[in-house]
């Protein structure tokens, strides 16, 4: 078996698991958060009723199938991208998955992309204002990082209390800092906003769920197949 043999088998899982968990999310996110971002837009149209649809000169997808369309693409290209992040550090770090391991894996995922982010920037509808984007980014990448450090610190086995302190640590870190703060004035109603917040990051641990299941299971049964086959683990043994 050539080096770039199972590197290809690896972005094939990811595709694929990447692309289902991705669907998946999307069709959630039409039934879900989708009417509670087109009621947000109602809320802001009113608020700032002589602001055209293309007054800040950006191209936007129109209404309907194009907007259904690019987001729907958009969230399977995501799908697949957290896909090959997942998997790939699942490899790197020697963790043979299965369906349990691979929930575990997404648990973690949601965790250090969604969950410890989310904390301190909170997902917002149209029509809340959030902090200064550089600002917002620098900090997200941040807590993705050393939430995934803190994390492995603290779920590696054997690990010492001293490293186990530190994972602690790491987790606290960004929130010790502090995410950048946002204006509080918002055109769309407090209640509207924290329930599109709630519902957003709901959907966001269903589909890290989903997709370490199915990474697990496609990641699975790969070596099953692959050490049934001549020069495989069978015939090595």
């Amino acid at each position: 078996m050539t080096i770039a043999e199972p590197f290809r088998r690896l972005m094939g899982i990811a595709m694929i698991s990447g692309a289902a968990a991705g669907l998946v999310l999307f069709l959630i996110q039409m039934f879900l958060v989708v009417p509670l971002i087109r009621t947000a837009e109602m809320y802001e149209r009113a608020e700032t009723p002589a602001v055209g649809h293309h007054a800040d000169g950006t191209w936007k997808p129109a209404e309907g199938p194009e907007r259904i369309a690019y987001t729907g693409l958009g969230t399977v290209l995501t799908g697949i991208g957290f896909g090959a992040v997942l998997l790939g550090v699942a490899s790197l770090v020697g963790f043979d998955l299965d369906v349990r391991r691979g929930i575990l894996l997404g648990a973690a995922g949601f965790l250090c992309f969604g969950l410890a982010p989310a904390i301190g920037v909170v997902p917002r509808p149209p029509g809340v204002p959030g902090p200064d984007l550089r600002a917002a980014q620098s900090w997200w990448a941040l807590t993705v990082v050393v939430s995934a450090i803190g994390l492995w610190l603290l779920a590696r086995p054997g690990q010492s209390k001293r490293a186990r302190g530190a994972g602690l640590m790491a987790l606290a870190v960004p929130h010790l800092i502090g995410a950048p703060a946002a204006p509080l004035a918002s055109a769309v109603p407090h209640a509207l906003a924290w329930r599109f917040a709630a519902t957003a990051i709901a959907t966001q641990a269903i589909f890290w769920l989903i997709l370490g299941a199915l990474g697990g299971w496609a990641t699975s049964r790969s070596a099953r197949r692959g050490a049934g086959r001549p020069g495989g683990a069978d015939d090595r043994a």
